[in-house]
Parts: C-alpha cells; structure tokens; sequence
C-alpha cells in the first residue's frame, strides 16, 4: 500500500484534474451537481476561491503519492460546521487509473478523516456515494463509515435518476477504529 499526503490543492492543479474528468457521467458521479462537464478552469477557480482558509468551510486536497511526489488523486472536506461540530466528505476522485484498485481512495478518506477529527475537533463526518458505485461504498465502509439512509431517485442523469446512499462516522467510531 502506498503512502498518499494531503497538501491543499492549488492552481497549478487544476489542469491535471480536468483531464482526469472523461465525461458528464463521471462528472456527475465525482462531483454531484457542483461541475458541469466539460470541467473547466472557471468552474475549478470558484471552487476554491473560499476555500483553504483558516476561516473556510471548504478544504480542498490533492493526494501526493509520497513515493513518486506525483499528484494522484483529489478529495474535498466541505460543508465545515464548526457549530454542530461536522463536515462532508466529497469529491474523492482516484485520478490515475494506474493506482485504481490499490488502497489508494482508502488511504485519502483516512488522511481527511485525521483532518477532520485530529485537526478540527469535528463530532461527525458524511458523505454520499451513489448506490451503483460498489467499489466506493466498499472503500467507506471499510474507513468505518456506516449507511445511515438511501435518497432515491437523488439526482437525474439524462433519463434516469440514481439513489444517493448517506453515510456517516462519529468521532468516537474513528478513534476506536484508529487509536
């Protein structure tokens, strides 16, 4: 299994995430209704532009393989409440297909989930997955994340609509997994 670092994702980023993005359902799946395909440099700059900041409720990572130094993946901690104590987890994207299948997107939700707990004192952390992508729900369940719910016909893709399963870990699940 490879080491990944967490370094926030800047600028110069952005053209490697943008051909990482093959089409609008890929889009759709790592993004949810945030992107538009095809993913452009404006899209990318509002995105970070509140983000990164001690004050931010976005933070927004690439994931360096600490081997290679390649950049090899993206993650986002969003949605930062620092009231109720909780964030979500998105855009977790495996971007290099040569590390597909390697431990690599399970190594990027723990770094984040150490952010998220260790970092900013956070109770809860989310996300959603969609429910066909098997290989994701797999990949969060074994970080310790637990289904809490299924929002059907979540979001529309052409024709068809796909469930959103919610999932969800608490800070004292995380500690007992990874203390």
């Amino acid at each position: 299994m490879q080491m990944i670092e967490l370094k926030y994702f800047e600028q110069s980023d952005m053209e490697q995430l943008i051909n990482w993005i093959p089409s609008a359902d890929f889009t759709l799946q790592w993004s949810g209704p945030t992107f538009r395909y095809p993913l452009t440099i404006q899209q990318l700059e509002n995105y970070l532009k509140n983000a990164n900041r001690m004050d931010s409720d976005t933070y927004i990572y690439k994931a360096i393989d600490q081997e290679s130094n390649q950049v090899i993946g993206h993650i986002s901690l969003g949605k930062i409440d620092r009231v109720n104590q909780s964030a979500r987890i998105g855009k977790v994207l495996v971007g290099s297909t040569e590390v597909r299948g390697k431990g690599i997107g399970t190594e990027m939700v723990k770094a984040v989930l150490a952010i998220a707990f260790e970092e900013l004192k956070l109770h809860k952390v989310t996300l959603g997955v969609f429910d066909f992508n098997t290989p994701a729900i797999h990949c969060y369940e074994k970080v310790g994340f637990v289904k809490e719910g299924m929002l059907r016909d979540a979001r529309k893709n052409g024709d068809n609509y796909w469930n959103l399963i919610e999932m969800g870990i608490l800070e004292d699940e995380w500690r007992r997994i990874y203390s």
